[in-house]
């Protein structure tokens, strides 16, 4: 079950966030709305309701959460950078995943947004100098100080961990 829960693993930040570890992790980013839509465009309605395991989301829904999820990431580094250590606002995701649109609107337009979203989000995070991405944010669960560098990776895993999920679907 963890296998399925975690297929790449949970989120390990290295040590020492190098500039080879940050050019990946925006690689990632860049890459993943491409991913994302030429792995589930054929995906039928029957597909859009099929689950990655028991208990968990449609491929309908992880694909608007990772859209929603993203547009949080997004918004949270303008916060870090105009601000000094801004407690960030959670969202209860679950909660989210439950709503009427995340069960049911049409997947095109969560990829449309994640398209663009990317693509303005990757030509900022590629603007970042060194002291940006020292930048911290406070996550109010854990009342823990995020960088923006490890945030980056953090976004990066996201979207490959749901990656994982919706290349599970399309092979049950």
């Amino acid at each position: 079950m963890e296998n399925l829960r975690y297929p790449i693993g949970k989120f390990e930040c290295p040590e020492q966030i190098t500039s080879a570890h940050i050019d990946q992790w925006i690689s990632d980013i860049e890459m993943l709305p491409i991913k994302i839509i030429n792995l589930v465009s054929d995906f039928s309605e029957e597909k859009l309701k099929t689950t990655y395991r028991d208990g968990g989301w449609t491929a309908r829904q992880v694909i608007h959460h990772i859209h929603d999820s993203h547009h949080h990431g997004y918004i949270r580094f303008k916060w870090a950078l105009t601000e000094d250590a801004p407690i960030i606002k959670p969202y209860v995701e679950q909660l989210w995943a439950e709503l009427f649109d995340a069960k049911s609107a049409p997947i095109h337009l969560s990829l449309d947004l994640l398209k663009a979203l990317h693509a303005k989000w990757v030509y900022f995070l590629k603007g970042l100098s060194d002291d940006d991405l020292k930048r911290t944010f406070i996550h109010p669960e854990g009342d823990v100080s995020i960088s923006l560098a490890e945030d980056i990776g953090i976004y990066a895993w996201h979207g490959n961990h749901h990656l994982a999920h919706l290349n599970i679907i399309a092979n049950i």
